[in-house]
């Protein structure tokens, strides 16, 4: 069974393998090249693979067995329903985890000269993530066909979970897996600026003042508030009794910064003074040390994922 799934599958590993050893190759022709774009295009890459691979590998695994009417054929052999897919699971899963670490380890190596001091800015698309994110995405590709029993259909919910559960990872679970370090600031009236940050902020918010993060090395800063003694932030009534004269614009102003003209600049830094009497800037970040501890908590966090997915399909093609 296990050299029947290869077989089957040999004709879209080799493509992937020859699409890797010429990315290779390319990279170690531009390995000394400074290039931004080339940079972001790889990484781009690696972003999308798992993704990929869970559309296009995993989806169509048992979906286009229903579709076909093939499974009438091939769960009528002497081998079980759920060793099938066991087999298939294990070949096809380890072949997308070694897709996507050998494409993740390639642009790594490529990219280390560009990424020192600037390690968390790459952290999805470098080292042994990337590898949790193939295994999780190409499970869900195959329950989502298993379930759905259509190719295409069980491609797009493929993407669409997998996107979602990505930018959640990103924006909440990620900031939480290791405690970050605290640091505290005096305000700085000539670096502190002011408006809006967000999206939600822009529709639901009011601006106010936005301190500029000072230059950490090499570090993930997660979270920037100005806050009292009492930990206490900054808030709309407090920032209109100390500085009525600044013009805040309901509802107006755009996404980080906005640049004062000059005749209100003397007005914001001694608004930014006043309040510094009484607040200060909080900042909470992930240091260096951080960086392969949370690698390797997302890798066991997506292998985790991907082994309960797996278990759900044997569950589920042992009832289809």
């Amino acid at each position: 069974m296990i050299r029947f799934s290869w077989l089957q599958f040999r004709a879209q590993a080799a493509v992937v393998a020859g699409a890797l050893a010429l990315l290779a190759v390319a990279a170690a022709v531009l390995i000394h090249r400074d290039d931004g774009s080339v940079r972001t295009w790889l990484g781009l890459l690696v972003i999308v693979t798992p993704g990929l691979i869970g559309a296009f590998w995993g989806a169509p695994l048992v979906a286009s067995e229903f579709e076909d009417g093939t499974f009438r054929l091939a769960w009528t052999q002497s081998v079980t329903r759920r060793r099938w897919m066991a087999v298939k699971l294990v070949v096809v899963g380890l072949a997308s985890m070694a897709a996507a670490g050998l494409l993740s380890l390639v642009v790594t190596w490529w990219a280390s000269p560009l990424d020192r001091g600037n390690q968390f800015a790459t952290f999805d698309q470098r080292d042994i993530a990337p590898i949790g994110y193939a295994a999780f995405a190409f499970t869900l590709g195959v329950l989502a066909g298993a379930l759905i029993r259509r190719t295409r259909p069980a491609m797009f919910v493929t993407l669409a979970v997998f996107i979602t559960v990505r930018l959640a990872e990103l924006t909440w679970l990620r900031p939480r897996l290791l405690q970050p370090v605290l640091l505290n600031l005096a305000l700085n009236p000539g670096s502190t600026g002011y408006g809006q940050a967000g999206t939600l902020s822009v529709l639901f918010g009011s601006p106010t003042l936005m301190p500029n993060p000072p230059d950490l090395p090499n570090t993930w800063i997660t979270s920037t508030r100005i806050v009292n003694a009492h930990g206490e932030g900054l808030t709309t009534r407090v920032l209109d009794g100390a500085c009525p004269s600044i013009n805040r614009g309901r509802g107006g102003g755009g996404l980080g910064h906005t640049k004062a003209p000059q005749a209100v600049v003397n007005a914001l830094q001694d608004c930014v003074a006043k309040i510094g009497t009484t607040y200060h800037e909080a900042l909470a970040y992930q240091p260096a040390s951080h960086y392969w501890p949370l690698q390797w908590y997302e890798l066991a966090i997506f292998l985790g994922a991907a082994l309960v997915l797996a278990a759900a399909c044997l569950s589920r093609i042992r009832r289809a």
